[in-house]
């Protein structure tokens, strides 16, 4: 998965900037689940406290709660924190798409790139089954290449269809 929500310039850090601009940790709260609350809001005010005693103080207390937030969102994903990722890395094509799409409140030109790519995709899959499936029977390695690419085609559409009709979890 493209990197995003442990970036410095992804949600979850963007959230914890504007709590920690605003005073206000309800910016970040939604992005960790229910029972990590505590925690992360004890986290915060610490950390408003630490930026009271100089800029010292306030950068080192501010790259813990950004570390802090995102090990507990990552851990609320069952994803494991690897630590923070600089700002400007590449998203792909379809995050940046899917962000300005809901700023804008539709959401065609991600549905318009997705389609695109996905019978893109599904046609090479079954474009290799299709050219690997009048083998000769006696071939066993050819038997095997249509095998892998008959399977690849069907398990990956399946398991694309599973993911897009899944609850929402990311």
């Amino acid at each position: 998965m493209a990197p995003h929500c442990d970036t410095m310039d992804g949600p979850v850090i963007s959230a914890c900037k504007k709590a920690l601009k605003t005073g206000h940790v309800y910016y970040v709260l939604p992005f960790v689940p229910k029972k990590a609350e505590d925690e992360l809001t004890q986290a915060f005010n610490k950390t408003i406290k630490a930026r009271k005693l100089g800029h010292d103080a306030a950068e080192v207390a501010d790259i813990w709660f950004f570390e802090t937030a995102v090990r507990l969102h990552r851990e609320g994903e069952g994803a494991s924190y690897t630590g923070l990722k600089p700002a400007g890395l590449d998203w792909g094509p379809v995050v940046p798409r899917a962000e300005k799409d809901i700023e804008k409140g539709d959401p065609t030109e991600t549905i318009e790139f997705l389609k695109s790519i996905v019978e893109e995709e599904v046609r090479k899959k079954f474009d290799k089954a299709m050219s690997t499936k009048n083998y000769d029977l006696s071939d066993t390695d050819a038997a095997r290449e249509y095998t892998e690419a008959m399977l690849h085609f069907v398990l990956s559409s399946h398991h694309l269809y599973k993911y897009i009709i899944s609850s929402g979890e990311h």
